[in-house]
């Protein structure tokens, strides 16, 4: 019998991304907006701190174990910025459009190396809201922000990023060519690999 957890995400793009990624577990995965479950206020100073503020609200609400990860887009000329504020860097209810344009607009004028940035990721697992001990994976995908969106894939900041090993943005990828680069792909394999360590596994 599946094992049940709860996705702590709202978002439909990375729901589906990480219920690819953790397809070979034998875990069904719900989302918290299919139980009713509203997300908590991000406050931590960190994608772990968010990551496991997530999970733990998820778990409380669900009594069930939780799933949830943090991500952001690291710019190098914008010092690290907009980081954990990625999702809401042009405001607290912007849309993806609004913050892939003041990225843009605050790298103009620079080009090449300049607009080096990497997405990071931080993937957790919580067995219950009190779990002392969660499983926790890092991912990280190195690239450059393109001077204007390419590609009409993925979600959030995609448009914009630039894989050099690809040679694509990443809303240019397939999805499993974008499982297999990305910082979410990196992390989420990670954590299989922790889950599956725990006895959470393909056909446990």
């Amino acid at each position: 019998m599946k094992r049940r957890a709860v996705a702590a995400t709202g978002n439909r793009g990375k729901l589906e991304e990480i219920r690819r990624l953790l397809a070979p577990l034998d875990i069904e995965l719900v989302a918290q907006s299919e139980l009713g479950i509203e997300p908590p206020e991000e406050t931590g100073a960190s994608f772990v701190e968010n990551a496991l503020l997530k999970a733990r609200h998820a778990a409380a609400r669900a009594r069930l174990p939780a799933i949830a990860d943090d991500s952001g887009l690291a710019v190098d000329a914008l010092q690290g910025r907009p980081g954990i504020h990625s999702a809401r860097y042009a405001g607290p209810q912007a849309t993806d459009a609004a913050n892939t344009g003041k990225l843009l607009r605050e790298l103009e004028g620079l080009s090449g190396n300049e607009r080096s940035a990497s997405f990071h990721c931080v993937a957790v697992c919580v067995a219950s809201a009190e779990d002392s001990a969660p499983l926790v994976a890092r991912g990280v995908w190195p690239g450059r922000i393109l001077e204007r969106p390419r590609g009409h894939g993925g979600f959030g900041y995609d448009p914009v990023f630039y894989d050099p090993a690809a040679g694509k943005a990443a809303a240019e990828m397939s999805a499993e060519e974008k499982d297999a680069a990305s910082h979410r792909g990196r992390a989420f394999r990670r954590l299989a690999e922790l889950l599956a360590a725990r006895g959470i596994g393909e056909g446990s």
